[in-house]
C-alpha cells in the first residue's frame, strides 16, 4: 500500500480558478503545498488520500485565485496619498509631486511608504508588484519584511535626486542592488526609465544595452498625455513611440503604461513588436488622461496586464476596482459587451501581469510547479448572493473587502482578514508620522 505523502499544506475550496486554462472553475478541490510550491491540484477526496498534510485550511465558501500582479505602482508615494487632488498630471508632477519629493523623499521613506503598500496591497489580494521608485533598495526590504513580491525598477531619470546623481550613477546604483538581491526568491528586476520627457536617448541607448545583455524588461510611462506628444514632436520631431522604435527600445521586453493616446498604426507597430501594456484605467480616469484603446490593443493580441499607478494618483491600490472598470471601460469605449470578458479582466490581473514582468514560470496562474501564490476570496457574504459564475462575480460584484487569506511563495500573509507579517499599530504611527511632516511642509 502507497504511504500518503508528507506536505505542508492542504488548501481545499468550495472553487478554485487557475486562469489556465481560461475558462476552468474547478469545484470542491483542493491544493496540495510543499516547500512553497503548488505540488498538485486535484479532487479533495483524492487529496486527503494522496496527502498527508501538517496543515489543512478548509475555506467552504471561497474562491481560490492566484495571486493579483499590480503591473505598475510607486509603491512608497501611498505616503502622498490625497495630497494633491483634482489636477492634470503635469501641473500635479511639477508644482506638487516633484517639489514634495525634492524635500521629502529618502530611504526611510520609502521603506515606511512601501511597507505601508504592501499592507494594502496583501490586504486586496495582490501577491506581486512591479514597482518603479527612488531609494529602491529601501523597497526591495520592504517588500521582503512584508513577504510579497516584488519587481524592482532600476530607475532612470534626467535630473538628480537625493537617491542619484545622474544616468550613470542611476544605473550602477541599480545594478548594483540587482546583483546583491537577483538570488532573493521573492525579488525580480526590471530597468524603468521614467518617461521619454524625462530620459534622453542617450540614456535610454545605455539601459537597451544592459536589458538585452542581462534579459531584463524595461518599465516606462508612455503615450500618457496629450501634453506628452505635444513635448516630444516639438522637441524631437516625432511621437515618443516613433523615437524609441528607432532607438530600438520597442520589443518583448517592453512594459508600456497608460498607453492612452494611440493611432491604429501605433496599436498595429506596439503588436509587431511584441510588447506588454499596463493598463491602469482608475489613474487615467482620475488625471484626465483619456481611455487606453483596450478593445483595439486586444484585437491584435497585445499582452496587457493591470496596474493601479500610486496611491497619490488613484488613490487606491485596489486590483479589484482595476479589473472591473477595466472590464466596464473597454465596453463603452468600444460600445462591445463582450470585448474585455470578466475571464480576460481577471488574466490581465494575472497571468498578464506576471507574463510582462517575466515571472510567469513562477506566479500569475494555479499550476503545478509554480509558487503558491494564492489569494482567497470568501462568498459567504449576502452582497455575493446568488452566485451562477463565481469568476463574473470576482470582476463585476467581489471586492478587496471580501479577501481573506493570503500566501506568496505558500507562506500565509493574511489570515481570516489579519495581516501576520507587517504590525498595523506600527504602520499607524508610521503613516502619521509622514502626514504630520509632509502637511506641515506643504503649507508653508
Amino acid at each position: 500500500m502507497i504511504q500518503p505523502a508528507k506536505i505542508d499544506t492542504l488548501l481545499s475550496a468550495r472553487w478554485i480558478i487557475p486562469v489556465e486554462p481560461v475558462e476552468t472553475v474547478l469545484q470542491d478541490h483542493a491544493i496540495a503545498i510543499d516547500k512553497g510550491i503548488i505540488a498538485a491540484i486535484l479532487p479533495v477526496e483524492e487529496a486527503n488520500e494522496k496527502f498527508t498534510p501538517n496543515e489543512r485550511v478548509s475555506l467552504d465558501s471561497h474562491a481560490l485565485i492566484p495571486g493579483l500582479v499590480n503591473l505598475h505602482t510607486h509603491a512608497a508615494m501611498t505616503l502622498m496619498r490625497g495630497l494633491a487632488d483634482d489636477l492634470p498630471l503635469m501641473e500635479w508632477l511639477n508644482n506638487h509631486i516633484w517639489p514634495a519629493e525634492s524635500q521629502h523623499v529618502s530611504s526611510d521613506y520609502v521603506f515606511d511608504g512601501t511597507r505601508l503598500a504592501c499592507a494594502e496591497m496583501i490586504k486586496g489580494g495582490i501577491t506581486s508588484f512591479n514597482d518603479m521608485y527612488f531609494f529602491p533598495e529601501a523597497a526591495a526590504e520592504a517588500a521582503i519584511a512584508a513577504g510579497i513580491r516584488a519587481s524592482i525598477g532600476m530607475i532612470v531619470i534626467d535630473f538628480p535626486s537625493a537617491y542619484a546623481s545622474d544616468t550613470e550613477d542611476y544605473l550602477s546604483k541599480g545594478l548594483a542592488l540587482r546583483e546583491k538581491y537577483q538570488q532573493h526568491p521573492q525579488l525580480s528586476f526590471c530597468f524603468a526609465p521614467h518617461a521619454p520627457y524625462t530620459v534622453s536617448d542617450k540614456a535610454f541607448t545605455r539601459i537597451l544595452t544592459y536589458a538585452e545583455q542581462l534579459d531584463l524588461p524595461i518599465h516606462t510611462h508612455l503615450h500618457e498625455t496629450k501634453d506628452e506628444i505635444k513635448l516630444s514632436l516639438e522637441f524631437h520631431g516625432m511621437r515618443p513611440i516613433e523615437r524609441l522604435h528607432k532607438l530600438g527600445l520597442l520589443g518583448p521586453n517592453l512594459i508600456a503604461v497608460h498607453m492612452t493616446q494611440l493611432t491604429d498604426n501605433e496599436i498595429k507597430l506596439v503588436a509587431q513588436q511584441g510588447c506588454s501594456i499596463a493598463h491602469c484605467p482608475s489613474s487615467n480616469m482620475k488625471l484626465a488622461n483619456g481611455f487606453s484603446p483596450i478593445a483595439k490593443l486586444l484585437a491584435q493580441n497585445v499582452n496587457i496586464g493591470l496596474g493601479t499607478d500610486s496611491a497619490a494618483s488613484n488613490n487606491r491600490l485596489d486590483m479589484f476596482e482595476e479589473m472591473r472598470l477595466a472590464a466596464l471601460l473597454a465596453k463603452v469605449v468600444s460600445e462591445q459587451a463582450d470585448v474585455l470578458t470578466a475571464r480576460k479582466a481577471l488574466l490581465m490581473a494575472t497571468l498578464a501581469g506576471a507574463s510582462a514582468l517575466g515571472i510567469d514560470h513562477i506566479t500569475g496562474s494555479l499550476a503545478t510547479g509554480k509558487a503558491a501564490d494564492i489569494t482567497a476570496v470568501d462568498f459567504s457574504d449576502i452582497n455575493l448572493m446568488p452566485c451562477y459564475d463565481p469568476i463574473s462575480h470576482l470582476i463585476y460584484v467581489a471586492g478587496r473587502e471580501q479577501v481573506s487569506h493570503v500566501w506568496v511563495n505558500g507562506k500565509i500573509l493574511l489570515s481570516e482578514g489579519q495581516l501576520t507579517t507587517l504590525d498595523k499599530i506600527e504602520l499607524q504611527h508610521s503613516a502619521t508620522f509622514w502626514q504630520q511632516r509632509i502637511g506641515a511642509a506643504n503649507k508653508q
